[in-house]
């Protein structure tokens, strides 16, 4: 773990090279314990917890490799991350001028952009510099990682990465729950293209296809909350963004960590240790070069505990560092469990935990009552606009996290193969966010690996799991804390509800995270909902005033629902012009 932050906090040759030499030591030690663990019985244990923890130290991933297979694993792994970390953009008024400060002025533009050509020459740029760079290592990455599956007794990748949500069947269990959310996307996504067709016209944006990639304020098509500010439903009514004040209130870096730090405490919940404080990295350095990608650390000695996040002064921060700081308060529940048991159940539960808070954060009620918001009085337009972007950044987000994996389990099950990498992404992508590419694609380009978790060897179906997870928790935390009544008509709204400074729901949500490390997701789950599964019914509830909106306005306009199939084509190779 030190060897990684030293590398992602400080990227550069010397460091990898110390990074993948601890990496290699690591993997034969897990190797040797693996094979100690093979020779043990511990199948016939009747010791539920016990076997459990047995089975779980059984899976060593591509540790398990050969060693000279586990380092060439790892350093195409590593090469991929630094590709993506190190990929520039050039400004596309002057293609010569191309640095680290050109990206960083052309990130902050892009979400605020609605220049179609400036936003496809960005577009088309950032897959030249990634994904199609990576794609002569996807292949072998491919190979080595289904190797290392059959090593760990699984057919292939996919069933190793689904077998850490300990359910039969789960892929099924989530398309199925896709099923259900994707009336309430299809909606958003009628509404969205709707207002995208009048601002650019029928030949950028067709009034019943798919929408194009480059358009809905993201580099990935992935969350869509950028274009809210000219397509929403009430133009005029205030969104509660915090952003204005952080700046006028002279906010930095550390003091947005100890404003979120303040929300964990007054529900009871703990502080950030010392070393959380010393050892963090907060602020991006300009004397050297890291990777941005914000996440938190756990060293495994109940005392260190970090986050990296290259903080910026606004409301989007805001909510990434509470995010963060929700995976420390998580971690810190789990400290003294065996190491095993520290990552938490499952993945995504792991992400549904550490987005609770953000439902809160983001109320206009919770930004009143720091000081971020003033004279803002909530009303039924209000609350529709705040609901929208909300869905724009979560609901749309969903198929999104869905078809990352589902991408990659029929890579690794052999149904996808190299020859139709890209035009297979851009079929599901089609299929289920009715995105398309804003020009022709080939195979001599790999699109989805433009996206960090890919390069980086990260499942993505977390995301999908903790989405779901984060509004069924919300409605349980919010029952807990008194904020809402399901059987009462008068109660407040679920999507005004605030749990900070609530104890008591503090206190259930403490007893949720240290449980859930030791026991199976569902028995946490139920613990919290009164449900053993997952379940649509707390984002649904959440964004049903929403959806009766949009269901009104798109049968009032005449929407076309859904899309028909898109003109752009995936070719074998590119065309010459």
């Amino acid at each position: 773990m030190i060897a990684s932050w030293n590398y992602e906090t400080n990227i550069t040759d010397g460091n990898l090279a110390v990074k993948l030499k601890v990496s290699n030591q690591a993997s034969e030690a897990k190797k040797k314990l693996s094979e100690k663990i093979k020779l043990f019985p511990w199948r016939e244990l009747k010791d539920k917890d016990a076997k459990r923890q047995f089975f779980l130290l059984s899976n060593i991933w591509e540790n398990s490799l050969p060693s000279k297979q586990y380092k060439e694993f790892d350093n195409i792994v590593n090469q991929m991350k630094n590709i993506y970390s190190s990929g520039i953009l050039c400004d596309p008024k002057n293609m010569k001028r191309c640095d680290s400060a050109v990206q960083l002025e052309l990130w902050d533009i892009i979400p605020k952009s609605r220049n179609p050509k400036f936003l496809l020459n960005i577009w088309k740029q950032w897959r030249k510099v990634t994904g199609k760079k990576m794609k002569q290592f996807y292949p072998r990455y491919v190979e080595l990682g289904n190797i290392a599956s059959k090593l760990n007794n699984f057919p292939d990748k996919s069933v190793m990465w689904l077998q850490q949500y300990e359910t039969k069947n789960f892929q099924q269990d989530i398309e199925n729950l896709w099923r259900k959310l994707k009336p309430l996307f299809l909606q958003i996504h009628a509404y969205v293209r709707g207002k995208l067709n009048k601002k650019y016209g029928d030949a950028v944006v067709s009034k019943d296809g798919p929408i194009p990639a480059h358009l809905v304020g993201d580099m990935w098509a992935a969350s869509w909350e950028n274009i809210a500010d000219f397509t929403l439903p009430f133009p005029g009514k205030k969104l509660p963004d915090a952003t204005a004040a952080l700046v006028a209130q002279k906010y930095d870096a550390l003091k947005m960590f100890k404003l979120a730090e303040s929300s964990f405490m007054s529900m009871n919940m703990s502080a950030m240790p010392k070393l959380f404080w010393k050892n963090s990295l907060m602020v991006k350095p300009t004397n050297r070069e890291v990777d941005c990608e914000s996440n938190a650390w756990e060293f495994s000695d109940g005392k260190d505990f970090r986050v990296k996040v290259c903080t910026e002064i606004n409301s989007e921060s805001l909510e990434t560092i509470h995010h963060e700081m929700s995976h420390v308060e998580y971690d810190f529940q789990l400290k003294d469990l065996p190491a095993i048991l520290r990552d938490g159940t499952n993945p995504g539960f792991h992400e549904g935990i550490a987005d609770v808070m953000g439902l809160s954060v983001l109320t206009p009620g919770h930004l009143q009552k720091i000081k971020l918001l003033k004279k803002y009085t909530p009303d039924k337009e209000a609350s529709l606009n705040h609901l929208y972007r909300m869905s724009l950044e979560k609901v749309a987000f969903l198929p999104y996290t869905y078809i990352m994996d589902l991408w990659r389990w029929d890579i690794f099950r052999g149904k996808t193969t190299k020859n139709h990498y890209n035009c297979q992404w851009w079929k599901l992508v089609e299929e289920y966010q009715g995105i398309e590419p804003p020009v022709d694609r080939s195979e001599e380009d790999l699109d989805p690996v433009s996206q960090y978790h890919v390069a980086a060897d990260y499942d993505y179906l977390r995301y999908f799991v903790g989405l779901i997870i984060q509004f069924e928790f919300h409605r349980s935390l919010c029952i807990e804390a008194g904020e809402f009544q399901p059987k009462n008509p008068k109660s407040k709204p679920l999507h005004e509800c605030d749990i900070t400074a609530s104890k008591k729901a503090g206190n259930l949500f403490k007893s949720v995270m240290k449980m859930s490390g030791s026991k199976p997701w569902l028995d946490a789950m139920k613990l919290l909902t009164g449900e053993a599964k997952l379940s649509s019914s707390g984002i649904l509830d959440y964004f049903k005033p929403l959806e009766d909106w949009l269901t009104a306005e798109s049968k009032r306009n005449k929407e076309f629902i859904g899309w028909k199939k898109s003109r752009k084509r995936c070719l074998q190779t590119r065309r010459k012009n």
